[in-house]
């Protein structure tokens, strides 16, 4: 089959030319390169090849210009174009991506979730919206109640002491954590060099304590998946700074022993970090605070609704035990008795540290320049008002009974290594054994694309020979879920069959799979102008 050709402008386009990696797989092929509604869309700099713009600005007569001789003296090189070719390319870009608002979106350990309109609306009001961090303190008292709010409540769902609220994602939430630890250990004169983390935690945990200075020592899983308590024992001791734990863990389980190792950690003198990234299957229901937990971090853009992806913005408020409270980040948020919030943002401030530290503070200093993101801070504190403690229980209960539908839907085609371990929370973990030699968890999900989904989360965790981590969150229906099963059972039935059509999938996607590796190794991050070339 003959690939499309484009069109010809003013970049060099010529009749017959291919359209490279174009996608084409049924019907007769077309001038344009488009296939009925999914439009075929060049870079930017390729449809702006006539060298006009949307606006034209007449030369300047008369005056000196303020540029100290820095003024351009070549062309800038951006495409010029009209205003309605500017919103079309984009549009129809937008029309070749995946999102929540198009259907499920399967990954797993990214809580990719529904995002009510409300929040977005609260998020965009006057006073939220247009926020500046340089302002004064005395001009966004409302926006510190919010912060200062949100604070409360986070502290509330967590059963913790206080919290940070400047970090600005979960990796950043957990090296506030381990600093708070570090600090802690310093102030007592305790010089402890080894963080421990389990198979089961999530990667970013041991880069983290790495990035603070300790070794890292891993602690080996149990035959179901969880931390394997006596080996964990075995190896506390007065180098032992602390664990890091996720919970629940990668593998979609909860740890039954969380409070075993809480205790054991705190008898050899050591803290305990949970990396709070999964906390959507628990909010509500568990309390980590009763669990022994010392420090948490919360993805405010997981469980309390926040766009993803994109580059976009996240937040992680770390909430604290009484026993680090002392050693949070400045700044922190502090209501006085009259009811007035105050931004703290230096050590010694007694009359408003003692409601959200419990006493004078040893902060190990800012974790960044400002305060934290306040798109986040307000779509959260509405996420959480508007559902309510009955709400947010319930969004535990069926984000983990979704979950549990899909494990138990597909268990008979796919291969789960923890089936057998009881309920999974959150998330569903299934692997590539049984499928035909010569085939991969990566064909089966190019092969899923072709039915119109988003892959899950591949190859994670590690444990798992070819996992496939599964997601749904509670925002999605049966019927919903019933069809993903369907199409990820028809996808598994293949693979298993030895189907080799899926080596070649996506077929019906604007673009041929891509060589992942030289992507990875080589990519064409710019765009060479061919007449110049």
């Amino acid at each position: 089959m003959n690939a499309p050709t484009k069109t010809p402008n003013a970049s060099g386009w010529k009749p017959g030319t291919p359209v490279e990696g174009h996608n084409a797989v049924s019907g007769p092929d077309t001038v344009t390169g488009n296939r009925a509604l999914m439009l075929e869309e060049p870079l930017i700099f390729e449809i702006a090849g006539n060298g006009s713009t949307g606006v034209d600005l007449p030369e300047p007569v008369g005056g000196t210009n303020r540029l100290g001789g820095m003024e351009r003296s070549a062309p800038i090189g951006l495409p010029g174009l009209s205003e309605p070719e500017t919103v079309r390319h984009y549009t129809r870009l937008s029309r070749q991506n995946y999102a929540i608002d198009l259907g499920l979106f399967p990954l797993g350990s990214c809580t990719m979730k529904h995002n009510p309109r409300l929040n977005e609306k609260v998020a965009r009001m006057p006073g939220f919206a247009d926020v500046h961090p340089l302002q004064p303190v005395d001009t966004v008292r409302g926006a510190l109640e919010v912060v200062n709010e949100l604070a409360h409540w986070l502290i509330e769902l967590t059963g913790m002491h206080g919290v940070a609220m400047s970090p600005k994602a979960g990796a950043h939430g957990e090296l506030c954590g381990i600093l708070c630890i570090r600090a802690a250990l310093e102030a007592r004169g305790d010089a402890r060099e080894v963080i421990l983390v389990p198979e089961s935690a999530h990667g970013t945990n041991p880069a983290t304590a790495a990035f603070a200075g300790y070794r890292v020592e891993d602690i080996p899983a149990t035959a179901d998946g969880r931390v394997d308590l006596e080996a964990l024992k075995a190896r506390l001791g007065p180098d032992v700074a602390g664990v890091m734990i996720t919970n629940p863990n990668t593998c979609g389980l909860f740890e039954r022993d969380m409070k075993a190792i809480s205790d054991a950690v705190h008898a050899a003198g050591g803290f305990v970090y949970c990396d709070g990234a999964n906390f959507n299957a628990i909010v509500g229901k568990v309390r980590p605070g009763d669990l022994g937990v010392d420090a948490m971090h919360i993805n405010l853009h997981k469980t309390f609704s926040t766009p993803h992806g994109g580059g976009g913005p996240g937040s992680g408020p770390v909430v604290l035990s009484e026993a680090l409270s002392p050693y949070g980040p400045l700044p922190y948020t502090a209501r006085t008795k009259d009811g007035v919030v105050h931004l703290i943002e230096e050590e010694g401030a007694e009359a408003f540290s003692q409601e959200h530290f419990g006493g004078s503070m040893d902060s190990f200093g800012r974790m960044t320049a400002f305060h934290g993101q306040m798109g986040m801070f307000t779509r959260a504190l509405t996420y959480i008002l508007s559902h309510g403690a009955d709400g947010l229980r319930q969004v535990a209960e069926d984000a983990v009974l979704n979950a549990n539908y899909i494990l138990r839907s597909l268990e008979d085609v796919l291969h789960a290594p923890f089936g057998d371990s009881g309920p999974c929370m959150h998330e569903a973990l299934f692997g590539d054994r049984g499928f035909a030699e010569g085939l991969s968890t990566l064909d089966l999900a190019k092969g899923l694309i072709d039915e119109g989904f988003h892959p899950m989360t591949m190859y994670f965790p590690l444990v798992v020979h070819g996992a496939m981590l599964v997601e749904p969150t509670e925002t999605e229906s049966r019927a919903a879920l019933d069809q993903f099963i369907g199409a990820l059972r028809s996808v598994a039935e293949r693979a298993k069959a030895g189907d080799e059509s899926l080596k070649t999938a996506p077929h019906y996607a604007p673009r041929r799979r891509l060589d992942e590796t030289q992507a990875a190794r080589k990519p064409v991050l710019a765009w060479d102008d061919p007449n110049l070339v």
